[in-house]
């Protein structure tokens, strides 16, 4: 069995609305042996190694459920259970993780196995320990050369020390908690602790818990343990004498002016590290010394202050919770060496490795070898029964101490005392730790000190403490981070759809923009931070998604979401406000698994099903109207252009949402209906991006861009301004419609490579008023479908004078001239004569040639790939005899990055669609 294909999917996808992976699996000779053949030697040892797969319900939906699939009937075949397997491995690391499936993939013998993740690394880890447990478990002949070897227990170890690395610790895990009790969305910004909590100019940083709120020389005062003591004595607060040494002799010194006994600790460690405590002669302080000095070039001598050691939690200036923490030990029973009783203690459920459980393990090391030997042990020494052995010094829960809960009894004074020396030092969130002999009763009067003010306080002593009640410490770090009704989202719109969808995403941007946005664009030109060309290329998949999101400028996201990045990575983000689906037709069938429309209806509601408030369907598709039952959304708008749709009548009778398309006395206009009022909102000639209301296609796209809108509260007025200055130049829209008419023929430029989009623009031609011939340059990309090829001779054959046929400079498994051969081919069967079509493959050649075959008020449609160089061609294309144009030197950083521009918005130079006016202005500007 063999891994052939992995993808890893980071939002919500066609398998589930959260993180999953998908392996593609053949399982060779394995196809055969299904666990029923395979029998009990095979599912006892799978069993005894992953004990935990007996309480997975599988399909059945209760314990047990797992077990019922291995044996009943032939069994289930391997591919199911490496899903389980890495399901269950995971959960042995620590992970929350239960979903699973395995489908075919379409041929005999390959699977599509799919399970959920928390980590991706761990998750992708976990599925190659699954499958190399699986390749040991099976009979030895049909075992591959290297499972023989295989150790499980040292695997499953080395898994489980992988996962805990690149885990969220305790702390960090705590506080992602509190945000999703809070709705409340959140990133992970690398592999350790650094985390994002909310989208864009709302967002809020942390660190483990230090707060992008807390300041830079706070952390500072607290990581120098001198300055601390000397800031809190200076206010008054209890606090050991102390001094700042750098050699040994000095530190012996100090402890004799101070006084034994003494504590011998590094000037800026953590941890507990390198800390020393109750010294009493001058070997134990030089001892000490050098142990500190590993961690800090200067050391600090204070007084011992005798006492229990605790940690009190503040969080913006309230006490939050108090734990007692007692250093790592064990007790005598007179019968067990002190290495026995160690072990005893860590066979407790609840102790792990490092922060993999609520406590951890005891360790031997030279720390605990010096603790044993001040009492004249060993770790071979039977201590009397009750006897308490200190292995640390220190009750860091890190080393193997534990913590007990007492913030109920905590005096007032005590209380006070905290809030003082955090805010002394400037936290926002700050630990001090603070020795007395009972927290209940008044420093003041039993006395107790302060030895450190802790940055970055550890939440795992509050959040699981080995007695005592739990505390809710990061709560209240949230609602600090976020007060009450206080935003952490910014509003998402999420457009799909096979056609429309990058000029319905840039219409909706130039809506937020005029309304005082600053927008994330992502789009398949690119990534726009307000207007601002920021990365270039196919940016409609999670990668953009996250740019924007992570955006500290950004407070409005428009996401183009297009299939495949839905099919290759998942959305990368958990939902949105408004989800809008344009159509579905025809267009990248036959890729990726999906064969057929409805698969690619499937994969495009996933938009909708995500979509928080409100769910945009296109009513005059009957796919799209079929995703009203996959939407949770609080409302449903539908788009149509027949106002006497039968379902969308009854659905503004019942007071919901609509954008309609209505006839009136001087043209169409566009409708919104809401809550039983019927609105105008704009005569459809009146927007420019639909050459006075021709082009119908855009006049589509422009409702969708109203309905998004008015979804997301925006104000009418802000709508029809947007829709009214929002044009299909190439400045604007690229490839989507662009008009030149600067030539003494009219040249139209789109991006269309489907047979729907081809469509859309031969119902346009034929509705524009041409006193000469209609010409086109027609393509088709050489990845679809012979049937897409033969949807667009059809579609397109007897509407142009003459046909223009070329390739793509990326022929996509097609050969050099397959594609308009073939076209002309598919063009003749509709009687299309061939003294109207010539072929040229070359995509510039062809678009040359055009312009010189096109004459004084003629029409020229070309379908074009390489956008930016189509239109460069088409604005400074010349013949020999023309009459000379003003002249002008190229612009290319302009044409090259339309966006580049945006610079310029508000100005005349913006509202001119042609671009090579615009050119020659800007140049006369400079």
């Amino acid at each position: 069995m063999k891994i052939t294909a992995t993808s890893v999917y980071v939002g919500p996808n066609i398998y589930a609305l959260f993180p999953v992976i998908r392996h593609t699996l053949d399982l060779g000779v394995l196809e055969d042996w299904p666990t029923g053949r395979l029998g009990a030697p095979f599912t006892d040892a799978l069993l005894d190694r992953l004990p935990g797969l007996r309480e997975h319900g599988c399909s059945y939906g209760e314990p047990g459920g797992f077990l019922r699939r291995l044996h009943e009937e032939e069994g289930t075949w391997l591919g199911h259970v490496m899903e389980h397997a890495a399901i269950e491995l995971q959960n042995m690391a620590g992970a929350q993780v239960t979903f699973g499936k395995t489908r075919t993939a379409g041929t005999p013998g390959h699977y599509h196995m799919v399970y959920e993740y928390e980590q991706a690394e761990v998750g992708l880890e976990a599925g190659q320990l699954a499958l190399a447990l699986i390749h040991h478990l099976l009979p030895a002949d049909l075992q591959p050369e290297s499972a023989a070897k295989f150790d499980f227990p040292h695997q499953r170890d080395s898994f489980i020390r992988f996962a805990q690395r690149r885990a969220l610790g305790p702390s960090t895990g705590a506080l992602v908690a509190a945000a999703k009790a809070r709705d409340i969305p959140w990133i992970r910004l690398n592999n350790q602790s650094l985390v994002q909590f909310g989208h864009g100019r709302f967002q809020r940083r942390i660190q483990a818990t230090v707060t992008g709120e807390t300041r830079h020389i706070a952390v500072s005062i607290a990581s120098d343990k001198e300055e601390t003591i000397r800031i809190l004595g200076d206010l008054g607060l209890p606090v050991p004498r102390q001094k700042l040494v750098y050699h040994a002799r000095d530190a012996v010194a100090q402890a004799e002016r101070i006084g034994y006994p003494v504590v011998v600790k590094p000037l800026d460690a953590n941890h507990g590290r390198g800390v020393s405590i109750r010294l009493t002669d001058e070997e134990q302080v030089k001892t000490a010394f050098e142990g500190a000095r590993q961690h800090s070039n200067a050391v600090i001598v204070e007084t011992f202050i005798e006492g229990l050691d605790h940690r009190m939690l503040v969080v913006n200036g309230e006490l939050i919770a108090v734990s007692k923490r007692v250093p790592g030990h064990v007790v005598g029973d007179g019968r067990q060496t002190v290495a026995e009783l160690v072990e005893e203690v860590n066979r407790d459920p609840r102790r792990g490795i490092g922060h993999e459980k609520v406590l951890t393990r005891l360790e031997f090391d030279d720390q605990a070898e010096r603790h044993l030997a001040k009492r004249g042990y060993t770790r071979d020494s039977v201590p009397p029964a009750g006897e308490t052995v200190f292995l640390r010094s220190t009750a860091n829960l890190s080393t193997g101490g534990t913590a007990i809960d007492v913030t109920d009894i905590v005096h007032p004074d005590n209380r006070e005392m905290a809030v003082r020396a955090v805010m002394a030092i400037g936290l926002d969130v700050g630990g001090v730790d603070f020795l007395t002999q009972d927290i209940a009763q008044s420093y003041k009067d039993i006395g107790g000190g302060i030895c450190e003010v802790n940055a970055a306080p550890g939440f795992r002593m509050h959040v699981a403490p080995s007695e005592g009640k739990s505390r809710d410490v990061a709560g209240p770090v949230m609602e600090m981070l976020f007060p009450k009704d206080s935003p952490s989202r910014i509003p998402i719109a999420a457009i799909t759809g096979t056609n429309g969808k990058t000029t319905t995403s840039r219409m909706l941007a130039h809506i937020f923009k005029l309304a005082g946005h600053t927008v994330g664009l992502a789009t398949t030109d690119g990534v726009y931070i307000d207007g601002n060309l920021t990365v270039k290329g196919d940016m409609t998949g999670p990668l953009a998604a996250q740019m924007i999101l992570r955006d500290p400028s950004v407070d409005a996201a428009v996401l183009e979401t297009a299939r495949g990045g839905l099919l290759r990575r998942g959305m990368g983000y958990e939902n949105c406000d408004v989800g809008a689906v344009l159509n579905v037709a025809a267009d990248h069938l036959g890729l990726n698994g999906i064969d057929t429309l409805e698969q690619l209806a499937q994969v495009k509601r996933i938009v909708v099903e995500v979509a928080k408030d409100t769910a945009v369907l296109n009513a005059d598709d009957e796919r799209c109207l079929k995703m009203a039952d996959y939407t949770e959304a609080q409302n449903l708008c539908y788009v149509t252009m027949q106002p006497s749709h039968p379902l969308v009548r009854e659905h503004i009778r019942a007071g919901c949402r609509a954008v309609v398309l209505e006839q009136g006395m001087n043209g169409q206009m566009i409708a919104i209906y809401d809550k039983g009022a019927h609105t105008p909102l704009l005569w459809t000639h009146l927007i420019p991006a639909t050459l006075e209301g021709r082009a119908m296609h855009n006049v589509q796209n422009a409702m969708f861009a109203a309905a998004i809108a008015f979804s997301m509260g925006k104000k009418l007025e802000n709508i029809r301004h947007g829709l009214r200055t929002f044009d299909a130049s190439f400045f604007q829209a690229p490839g989507r419609m662009n008009v030149f008419d600067e030539h003494p023929f009219k040249v139209i430029l789109d991006y269309g490579h489907n047979p729907a989009a081809v469509e859309a623009m031969c119902r346009l031609v034929q509705r524009l008023d041409i006193s000469g011939r209609r010409l086109c340059v027609l393509t088709a990309p050489g990845d679809r479908r012979d049937e897409d090829l033969a949807e667009i001779a059809r579609i397109a054959a007897g509407v142009f004078d003459h046909y223009i046929l070329r390739r793509d400079d990326n022929l996509r498994g097609r050969g050099p001239d397959e594609v308009p051969t073939r076209l002309a081919a598919l063009l003749a069967g509709h009687g299309v004569g061939a003294d109207k079509v010539t072929i040229i493959p070359d995509e510039q050649e062809a678009i040359g040639a055009a312009l010189a075959m096109a004459r004084p008020l003629d029409l020229l449609l070309i379908f074009g790939d390489n956008i930016t160089r189509c239109w460069k061609q088409i604005i400074y294309f010349k013949r020999e005899g023309d009459p000379p144009a003003a002249a002008i030197a190229p612009l290319p950083l302009a044409l090259e990055a339309g966006a580049e521009l945006a610079t310029l918005e508000g100005s005349t130079l913006i509202r001119d669609e042609r671009g090579v006016r615009m050119a020659r202005e800007v140049e006369t500007a400079d």
